[in-house]
């Protein structure tokens, strides 16, 4: 037991990482987000819509597969989705830098908890799962929640478009959907209020 619970601490001592690894986004008192902050709120969200989904869901496989996502992180990196979208190269790149951070983890625990992180982190990647899919458009959402809440000059002209491009990840349950239009609505105001022509910013997203 002593040699488990030494590799638990080590995996514990990596997440401490994620609380100085920073995102591209802002808060509303004007510091920047540490992917630890993130990956709270998402497992908050998770826990709070859990009751208003059309179809019943594992909460505590959910909540695991969301800390076990970021949690590579620590040892990756965190490459913005706006990189990833306009950048095959960059994509690929942190494909690997991920799968090889989970395989560590995976190795570190050695044991059947190690290979069930393991699973849980490609069954968020492959997003087939409904708890997968939740995972995933949990991510996404609050990552617009918070660029809703910062200041809009933190905002890059790429995420104008980003804010309209959340529909593929909420098809699949209507209760994600009316909070992504809510979300969504939110953006739209908040650019609106910055002066910047939306319809355009839409058009924009349209012929991608």
């Amino acid at each position: 037991m002593r040699k488990e619970l030494i590799n638990i601490l080590e995996i514990i001592k990596l997440g401490e990482k994620l609380k100085y690894e920073l995102r591209h986004s802002w808060l509303s008192n004007g510091r920047q987000e540490s992917v630890a902050e993130h990956t709270w709120r998402v497992s908050l969200m998770a826990m709070l819509i859990e009751p208003y989904l059309k179809q019943e869901i594992e909460i505590s496989r959910l909540l695991k597969m969301i800390i076990i996502h970021d949690l590579v992180e620590a040892d990756a990196g965190d490459i913005p989705a706006f990189d990833t979208l306009t950048s095959l190269d960059l994509k690929e790149q942190k494909v690997k830098n991920e799968i090889k951070s989970i395989e560590k983890i995976r190795d570190t625990l050695g044991d059947d908890l190690g290979l069930e992180l393991y699973n849980l982190w490609f069954e968020f990647e492959h997003k087939e799962t409904y708890e997968a899919k939740v995972a995933n458009a949990l991510d996404k959402l609050e990552a617009q929640i918070q660029h809703n809440e910062a200041d809009v000059s933190t905002w890059l002209e790429i995420e104008y478009e980003m804010s309209f491009m959340m529909d593929k990840h909420v098809q699949f349950d209507s209760v994600l959907k009316k909070l992504k239009d809510m979300i969504e609505e939110e953006a739209e105001q908040k650019l609106r209020n910055a002066g910047v022509n939306v319809e355009a910013v839409k058009s924009g997203v349209l012929n991608r």
